[in-house]
């Protein structure tokens, strides 16, 4: 499957000048991502044509890639410069010594790659989101903070984490509270086998829980720093209300952001978006993530998970810098990463609950799971498109 999907290798502010590059890999295959002109990315495969050495073990800026075991070099648009004792190799240059391309294309500010020459284009792959980001242009964005961390299970296990709320009240029950789970509405659409979306209400009570009064929403709201603690309900208010004002208030102020033309629901909610086979889009502001899970080298048995936090930046401002990956030993918490805020203390709690259901499945007798008719709705779907690309 791999092979025949686009997915995203990283940000287009993470290479912002000539020569900047980065190493993308996925199971065997390595490639860099090399900004080779002012307006121009390529995806050079990482492999020297001589004897096979990668070419780059990790980003930097250079003005060309050098083998470095036997010196043969390239420019950055993959093109060959130099051949030590170029006498003792007849006719290798041009066409046969030029490295090859995955196809690459962007959206939103993300760069995509994918190495099947046949496949369809990026924009027909990412379907309906594009025109929905419209409203959330994610290139309009800074990374403000990009953390990675291995785990001890499949890929799959960690995605599908993510793509349903029914999990919350067994992992997560300090968010009854103040969020709506057992009502997410989940989106999956008969025409469309490359994404999925659900829409989660925040500063609502859980349809688990029953007589919470606004004040009490509004009290656990704080407790997850959607506002200010001591806050008070004004009579013919929601909880949800005060928390939606804060949230504008805090926009303006802090990022200078007008939240005039946005909704409630999309200043405060989650909206997710699965585009597969791995990546989940947050729109809207609430949720101002951005999730990436792939396989760890080839250990069916640990993936590697990484988080995104893209903030908005005034239209009239220069985009501020982005942050560096933050790699996590298997000792850090997620909860220590201060700008996650209360995101990270969640985040641990679902990473905790994967090894187990690693070993569950492979301990599984019937080899067979049971989703549920509509909360499960997104696994569904991921599954049935990975069936068939694997079929084909």
């Amino acid at each position: 499957m791999w092979p025949r999907v686009w997915q995203m290798a990283g940000r287009e502010e993470d290479i912002p000048e000539v020569g900047d590059h980065f190493v993308y890999e996925i199971g065997a295959t390595s490639l860099i991502i090399v900004r080779s002109g002012a307006a121009e990315i390529r995806a050079l495969y990482n492999s020297c044509l001589h004897r096979g050495t990668a070419l780059r073990e990790c980003g930097g800026n250079v003005s060309q890639f050098r083998c470095p075991f036997h010196a043969f070099t390239w420019d950055l648009h993959g093109e060959i410069k130099r051949i030590p004792s170029e006498w003792d190799f007849q006719d290798i240059r041009g066409r046969v010594a030029k490295l090859p391309e995955a196809r690459l294309d962007t959206w939103g500010g993300f760069i995509f790659v994918n190495l099947d020459e046949e496949a369809e284009s990026l924009e027909s792959y990412l379907e309906s989101v594009p025109k929905d980001f419209e409203r959330w242009p994610l290139d309009q964005r800074f990374t403000a903070s990009h953390v990675a961390k291995e785990l001890d299970c499949n890929w799959k296990v960690a995605q599908e984490a993510f793509i349903e709320v029914f999990h919350v009240i067994g992992i997560h029950p300090q968010s009854l509270p103040m969020f709506g789970d057992a009502n997410a509405q989940y989106d999956v659409w008969p025409e469309r086998r490359h994404t999925s979306r659900m829409i989660n209400l925040s500063a609502v009570a859980s349809p688990h829980l029953r007589g919470y009064s606004e004040q009490r929403i509004l009290d656990a709201s704080a407790e997850f720093g959607l506002c200010d603690r001591g806050a008070t309900v004004p009579a013919g208010k929601r909880a949800r209300d005060v928390v939606v004002e804060g949230m504008r208030e805090r926009f303006r102020r802090d990022l200078g952001v007008d939240t005039s033309g946005l909704c409630d629901t999309e200043v405060l909610d989650v909206i997710q978006y699965n585009v597969f086979p791995n990546l989940m889009l947050f729109g809207g502001l609430g949720s101002p993530l951005v999730y990436r899970v792939r396989p760890q080298g080839d250990d069916p048995g640990r993936c590697l998970f990484e988080v995104w936090l893209l903030l908005p930046f005034p239209k009239d401002a220069p985009r501020p810098p982005a942050a560096p990956l933050r790699i996590l030993t298997a000792e850090d918490r997620w909860s220590s990463v201060e700008e996650l805020s209360y995101f990270g203390a969640i985040l641990d709690q679902d990473f905790d609950m994967m090894p187990q259901v690693q070993r569950g499945l492979r301990a599984s007798k019937t080899r067979q799971v049971l989703l549920s008719t509509y909360q499960e709705s997104r696994i569904r779907h991921m599954r049935q498109t990975l069936d068939e690309y694997v079929r084909r």
